[in-house]
């Protein structure tokens, strides 16, 4: 079938489709009907039982299917590359969850854990999977006052972590956080089970404390635990405004259809493929799309430790898709921008056999038509830009390349997924025409494997999600849909800016800045101007080797600016940056930099991958007359 033939046929009947899409999973008990009108936005296959881990794992074994390569960890810190076949993984995991089992954990208890790319983080995923645990990964290293705050909000019976992870030139001890969090935490686990890696030996708190390889080598097997199809399977933490972290819930039976579903139809990953997601599991793309959707469907993951660029170059990302003989790859714009900066003829792409890649798939940030283009030469296959969030757990808006690749939009992550029926609103709630900008949001129920609530804060899901437009899921992304039904993702609703009241989109701008050819990277903020309101500043970073002199480029993309989208976006001043405050998932903290222009006071988000940049962009910011007073 079609894209277009399979998001009629959802329309048509979304039960029917639902329903049938269900039988690429394992049940004990099928579900007896799709979707149950329960909870404050429904919840998919409730009355079902299965397990994840079964799923993942067990039924590939079952099937004589256990000499298959599952797992290969390619880390280029260490040089070393290990393999793991679905059996192998199986009784790694079974151990791993009889560890737990012994020490009283249950359905139900969470287990928190803290650890970098390697495979026992998988394992760990998939031990709490397999015996009915609420696991909450939290990103390895992150601050201990951030880990004790999911600590009290999780209340985990159980801690899985290791000993540290490995960065460009940096060993990161974890213990010594955790250690640091569980003193300041008020919920005190009763187990952490420790993965001692030889870079980092850590100290262990006699009574609380278990060495990982031994306790599992030490261990009893078991078997999968039969759980609900509205059980919990996870709870993923994601940045608040209020500062409190949000806990994103995954029920099991949806994530298990829409993973299913995702996995074949968008990626074109079946089994015996190779899918390679440059993410870590600390972020949502690394629980759907390096550990359980590639198991799911029974194909090979690749776990990556290492950088962009740096380790040892920007020819990383080439070199494992062509040892490994990757079908399909998945990172974020930001990746290939750092790379391209980096490498912007692309030499060292051409060392590699890149024969067996098919596509590449952006996510995260917007992915500009010009890293599209570059891209697009440079690797011969196409490039898909796909949008989705946290909390919706697989994409809203893709590319099917599995169903039949559509024209390519460059700018456009394509078209609405089965489940999501995409609406543009005005702050009203009213429909806006097809070409004009405003909120997006998705039309209830969302689709399976989208999140049910928040954890232990169903008044704050409503209110953050729900109440602004009664009877739609609001997405906090701003944007339009075109005449055929492309949507345009143009940036966060909190970064439309208002210039003497014309609304503008930061991303179109972005979008121009990026299209200079000295320009790798850009970011738009709106800073208070005391006459318009808000006013533009752009931020530029440059390619490596670029010789043009720097008022000349400010000079240039001025007057772009003003060429592509007119005098109205009033965009008069930029300054050009070494590089950008982001995330460690590689979002750009653009309202970060806007409070510090603005001269308000901030506090350093904890998902910032190296505070050290904000000091270089208030030097940068004075440069041109910020920080400012409103």
């Amino acid at each position: 079938m079609t894209y277009h033939d399979i998001y009629a046929d959802w329309q048509h009947n979304p039960e029917a489709f639902w329903m049938n899409a269900s039988q690429a999973i394992d049940w004990t008990r099928p579900p007896s009907r799709a979707f149950f009108d329960q909870g404050p936005a429904g919840e998919w296959f409730a009355d079902g039982m299965v397990n994840t881990c079964w799923n993942a794992i067990d039924r590939h074994v079952q099937a004589g299917h256990g000499d298959r390569m599952a797992v290969i960890h390619d880390s280029a810190m260490t040089g070393q590359v290990q393999r793991l076949t679905y059996a192998q993984l199986q009784d790694q995991v079974a151990r791993l969850a009889g560890v737990l089992a012994a020490h009283g954990v249950t359905k139900g208890d969470r287990v928190l854990i803290y650890m970098p790319m390697i495979p026992e983080a998988l394992q760990a995923m998939m031990a709490c999977a397999r015996i009915g645990a609420i696991h909450s990964v939290v990103f390895g290293g992150f601050a201990a006052h951030e880990l004790a705050v999911r600590i009290d909000d999780a209340r985990p019976k159980a801690m899985l972590a290791a000993s540290c992870g490995l960065e460009p030139n940096r060993v990161v001890p974890y213990k010594p956080l955790m250690d640091q969090a569980l003193d300041e935490a008020t919920h005190k686990p009763d187990l952490c089970v420790v993965f001692q890696r030889s870079d980092c030996k850590a100290a262990m708190t006699a009574g609380r404390d278990l060495d990982w390889t031994q306790a599992v080598a030490d261990a009893t097997p078991v078997d999968c635990v039969t759980v609900e199809g509205n059980h919990p399977a996870y709870i993923l933490y994601t940045s608040g405004t209020t500062g409190q972290p949000k806990g994103v819930v995954r029920q099991t039976a949806g994530h298990l259809v829409a993973l299913a579903w995702s996995v074949p139809h968008i990626y074109d990953i079946h089994a015996g493929d190779v899918f390679f997601v440059a993410s870590d599991v600390g972020w949502v793309v690394g629980h759907s799309y390096i550990v359980y959707g590639p198991l799911i469907a029974g194909a090979t993951t690749v776990i990556f430790e290492g950088k962009p660029v740096g380790t040892p170059d920007a020819g990383t990302f080439w070199r494992i898709i062509s040892d490994h003989r990757v079908k399909s790859f998945f990172t974020a714009p930001t990746a290939i921008r750092a790379v391209r900066r980096d490498d912007p003829d692309g030499t060292l792409i051409e060392k590699y056999d890149l024969g067996n890649l098919k596509a590449l798939f952006l996510a995260g940030e917007r992915a500009d038509p010009d890293t599209i283009t570059w891209a697009e030469n440079h690797l011969k296959v196409p490039v898909i830009d796909h949008w989705w969030q946290t909390e919706t757990g697989w994409a809203i808006a893709a590319n099917p390349v599995g169903a039949g690749l559509l024209p390519v939009r460059k700018g456009s992550p394509s078209v609405p997924m089965p489940g999501y029926d995409i609406h543009v609103l005005d702050e009203a709630g009213h429909q806006v025409p097809a070409g004009t900008l405003g909120a997006i949001a998705l039309k209830l129920p969302l689709p399976p494997g989208t999140l049910p609530t928040l954890w232990n804060a169903e008044d704050r899901f409503r209110k953050a999600y729900l109440d602004h437009f009664p009877g739609y899921y609001e997405t906090g992304d701003a944007g339009y849909v075109d005449d055929d039904g492309y949507v345009f993702i143009m940036a966060r609703t909190d970064d439309v800016i208002n210039v003497a009241g014309h609304r503008l989109s930061t991303g179109a701008m972005e979008e121009v800045l990026a299209s200079h050819p000295a320009v790798a990277e850009c970011a738009v903020i709106g800073v208070v101007d005391t006459l318009k309101g808000q006013a533009p500043l752009g931020l530029l970073c440059l390619k490596k080797g670029v010789t043009t002199a720097p008022d000349q480029i400010l000079t240039e993309v001025v007057r772009m600016v003003r060429d592509h989208i007119g005098p109205v976006a009033a965009f008069k001043t930029a300054c050009i940056v070494d590089r950008l405050p982001k995330t460690r998932s590689g979002k750009i903290l653009r309202a970060t930099m806007a409070k510090i222009a603005d001269g308000e006071e901030m506090k350093t988000p904890a998902t910032i991958d190296d505070p050290a940049i904000l000091d270089e962009i208030r030097i940068a910011l004075a440069g041109v007359g910020y920080p400012c007073e409103g």
